[in-house]
């Protein structure tokens, strides 16, 4: 009988964002505020 076992290992790094990432991640946010907005306004009269 063998038996096989496999190992794994996860590594999990902390992710240094660039000036260039904090832009974009602000303008999706942004955008996501504004199209939420929008469907509040929508759906507020009834």
């Amino acid at each position: 009988m063998t038996l096989n076992i496999l190992f794994l290992t996860v590594t999990i790094k902390k992710r240094q964002l660039t000036a260039e990432d904090i832009l974009q991640q602000q303008m999706v946010q942004k955008i996501q505020d504004q199209n939420r907005d929008r469907q509040f306004s929508m759906y507020r009269p009834f």
